[in-house]
């Protein structure tokens, strides 16, 4: 079969897998499957993105480093080589390529891949006008030959049906039932960390919570790599890799979601770095609004209209804050009901605030 037949199978397979709304990790998992026969790889890391804030959060992940796993998100936060931020047009970069085969121009590689024997990383960005959702590598090691430009064009051609498939799975989660929920309120809760993002402490209520938001393997202590990702974030801003806040959303389960954020706390000591705060607690009205008006696409006037109706403003209060006539805002309210698949505004607000 000619290399170009296999190929057009494999996109068309992608697509279909893209076609059906899923859980996003099994998504994610499944549309692995559907990749490896026309893009080989050895390892791979596949985190969902804050669309506003690009920091990662819920991987799906198959590397031999997992023992490393502070260090490894560390280490790729602070690497600028093919970055997701940077990663546009294309949003496909490979590391022996843009390196020229130097791969320790990256810090990533020189300080932790190279010790697994890791040949090539094929990076892959999933962004839309909505928003970054997701970013991927796949790794390359041993005897393998680096990524081509054939395989670098098949993960390009794949990268927008995939960001609609990855923004329709975190649209889904807002449609869980309330009944079906855990309706403990989540956090807040504190986990400090090291520089280097060793655990130190938690709130006395920090490890029940994480087990409610990452049931871990038996004997192993439940934290979320989210909180790794926004604590690395916080060293990336501060070391002007990347500007974005150290801050992302995570969607648990039952529609419920929660925001990680990272700050320093305490005071430093003979010039070293202060200790890392991460916060967990649930998403507030305004943070879930935001989110979901992205997930579901809504355009910019639609996403205003929305932020009033959750603050509880009538059709006459919302056509005077944004100076339109009361039938221009009901059309707008036609065109989010049909987006979002909500038939009126009791349902569209208990979705979108979790109510």
């Amino acid at each position: 079969m000619p290399a170009s037949v296999s190929v057009a199978r494999s996109q068309a397979r992608v697509i279909r897998r893209c076609a059906s709304i899923d859980d996003v990790s099994a998504l994610r998992l499944g549309l692995l499957e559907e990749i490896r026969p026309a893009v080989g790889f050895d390892a791979y890391a596949w985190l969902m993105t804050d669309p506003e804030t690009s920091v990662g959060a819920a991987p799906v992940a198959d590397v031999p480093c997992l023992g490393e796993l502070p260090r490894l998100i560390r280490l790729k936060y602070a690497t600028g080589v093919n970055r997701w931020t940077e990663l546009v047009d294309p949003p496909v970069g490979l590391l022996h390529e843009v390196t020229g085969g130097d791969l320790g121009a990256s810090l990533l590689w020189r300080e932790m891949l190279i010790r697994y024997d890791v040949r090539d990383v094929a990076s892959v960005v999933f962004r839309d006008r909505f928003g970054c959702w997701g970013f991927l590598d796949l790794w390359r090691s041993g005897e393998s030959n680096p990524f081509s430009r054939e395989e670098a064009r098949f993960l390009a051609g794949i990268v927008e049906p995939v960001t609609a498939a990855l923004r329709q799975a975190q649209a889904h989660t807002f449609a869980a039932s309330r009944t079906t929920r855990d309706d403990r309120r989540l956090g807040p809760v504190v986990l400090l960390l090291s520089p280097d993002l060793t655990v130190l402490g938690q709130t006395p209520e920090t490890e029940e919570y994480l087990r409610i938001l990452v049931p871990p393997a038996q004997g192993r202590t439940p934290i979320p790599a989210s909180a790794y990702n926004v604590a690395a974030q916080l060293l990336a801003a501060e070391d002007n890799v990347d500007g974005n806040p150290p801050s992302a959303r995570v969607h648990l389960a039952h529609g419920q979601w929660v925001t990680l954020k990272a700050a320093r706390i305490g005071d430093a000591e003979d010039g070293k770095r202060r200790n890392i705060a991460v916060t967990i607690e649930e998403a507030s009205a305004t943070e879930r609004t935001t989110l979901f008006a992205r997930s579901f696409g809504l355009s910019q006037r639609e996403s205003e209209l929305l932020r009033h109706l959750a603050e509880g403003v009538d059709t006459r209060g919302i056509a005077h804050r944004m100076y339109l006539s009361e039938h221009t805002v009901q059309d707008h309210l036609k065109s989010i009901f049909t987006k979002t698949g909500a038939r009126n505004r009791r349902t569209l607000l208990a979705r979108c605030l979790g109510t």
